[in-house]
């Protein structure tokens, strides 16, 4: 194999690899803050929650005059309920939320280190050859840094920057299609 065919064979398979490596990255980034979004509901929770409808049910059957007392009792029991249910959802909200703003960080921080190993490999070399009438309002822009056209202004090789911009902007597109 002559270091041509490498090279062309490289390219080939740098594009979609490339892609790939950034809709993984939108897809997980995604699914963190669809996690942190909706976090799931304890047994306390519901436990709570099933002890304050109990409570204001039973201070809704006490609907006599003589019986105002207890039921304004359990009123009150109910909304000591509630207000134990709030402290917990903020303690749990507050926890939750720490745990997965640091996932998202690592994530991020990932990310950046993997773009920034795909421009310094990718740096001089074409990631893609495209037609140049296929991109003629912005072949300069997508060969920058590569070089420039090939085959007498046939075919126009496509750099790692616009390619890694390129490709966030449709991964972001096609999460938000996924949802």
């Amino acid at each position: 194999m002559g270091e041509g065919e490498i090279l062309e064979q490289r390219r080939s398979l740098s594009a979609p690899l490339i892609f790939f490596i950034v809709i993984f990255f939108q897809f997980a980034t995604k699914r963190l803050q669809d996690l942190k979004k909706g976090a799931s509901k304890t047994d306390r929770e519901i436990q709570l929650r099933g002890e304050i409808k109990r409570l204001l049910k039973e201070a809704a059957s006490f609907s006599q005059p003589s019986t105002f007392a207890q039921a304004a009792k359990l009123r009150r029991l109910a909304a000591a309920k509630e207000k134990e249910l709030a402290n917990y959802q903020a303690q749990q909200s507050k926890e939750v939320k720490l745990s997965f703003d640091l996932y998202l960080k690592v994530l991020f921080i990932l990310k950046v280190v993997t773009h920034v190993v795909l421009i310094f490999w990718f740096w001089r070399s074409p990631i893609a050859s495209v037609s140049q009438q296929f991109v003629q309002p912005f072949g300069k822009v997508l060969s920058w840094k590569t070089g420039g056209s090939l085959n007498n202004n046939v075919m126009m090789e496509v750099g790692i920057i616009p390619w890694l911009i390129l490709c966030t902007r449709v991964s972001k597109f096609v999460c938000r299609l996924v949802k």
